[in-house]
């Protein structure tokens, strides 16, 4: 039953073709034949979301007059009630087309739709002797489909790896200007120690650490022998002195 509607569908919309293509249409309207369809890799009309979407579009003149191609428009309806879902972007050429002659024109659209059947529009505007008219191209029922998810995306991958990252800087910053970071403790540095003699060698010193009066030597006297003598010596009259009172006590 399903495929018996699509069939009648797609023949209706071929008789609608045609009799807007026809000059029957309006008298003053030049003979221009217009055609459309998806490549042939893609023969089940399906239009993915999120990818760039092809159409094939065979324009050919069959009048004598100047016609120049303005540009191919389209648009998605509703399959049952035809409402208006979303235009497409319309792609201007400004091409003349010339007498008997077929021209195949590319045209790209994108889609955003929920996973379904929508009924897609395709025509052409063309301008004759300043009047423009329209001539449709395609009208029939399509499929919106998902791409295929693929665990070899390298596009997802980047997009996911850019995200994260952003994420990540996010936090991060969040995290050192809301969160109070503990304060750094200083290390006293060590100081020479004071008043402390350190041996430098084999039984040597650091004079600098002697206080002055320790440092200084007692000068030498000389007798009356001629004999030098520190200040601590007992000089030779004070000795004789002493030793002659010790006589005179024994006798």
């Amino acid at each position: 039953m399903r495929f018996q509607s699509l069939f009648g569908l797609s023949a209706f919309a071929a008789l609608c073709q045609l009799a807007a293509a026809s000059p029957l249409a309006n008298p003053g309207e030049p003979e221009i034949i217009v055609a459309a369809a998806f490549p042939e890799d893609n023969a089940f009309a399906h239009v993915v979301n999120g990818q760039r979407n092809d159409i094939i579009v065979t324009i050919e003149n069959k009048s004598e007059r100047n016609v120049t191609l303005q540009n191919i428009a389209g648009s998605f309806h509703h399959p049952e009630s035809g409402k208006l879902v979303k235009n497409t972007t319309a792609l201007a050429y400004k091409v003349p087309l010339l007498e008997g002659a077929q021209m195949k024109l590319p045209y790209s659209f994108y889609s955003e739709f929920k996973p379904g059947d929508l009924r897609l529009n395709i025509w052409i505007e063309h301008e004759t002797d300043g009047e423009k008219y329209r001539v449709q191209a395609y009208d029939s029922i399509i499929r919106v489909v998902e791409p295929e998810s693929s665990w070899f995306d390298i596009q997802m991958w980047i997009t996911y790896v850019i995200v994260l990252g952003s994420l990540g800087g996010l936090g991060y910053f969040a995290y050192l200007t809301f969160v109070p970071q503990p304060k750094k403790r200083k290390v006293p540095t060590p100081s020479a120690p004071v008043g402390t003699v350190t041996a430098t060698g084999a039984g040597g010193y650091q004079e600098e650490w002697i206080p002055e009066h320790h440092l200084k030597k007692p000068k030498a006297r000389r007798g009356k022998s001629g004999v030098a003598t520190s200040g601590d010596e007992t000089s030779g009259p004070e000795a004789s002195g002493a030793e002659g009172r010790k006589r005179k006590g024994r006798k």
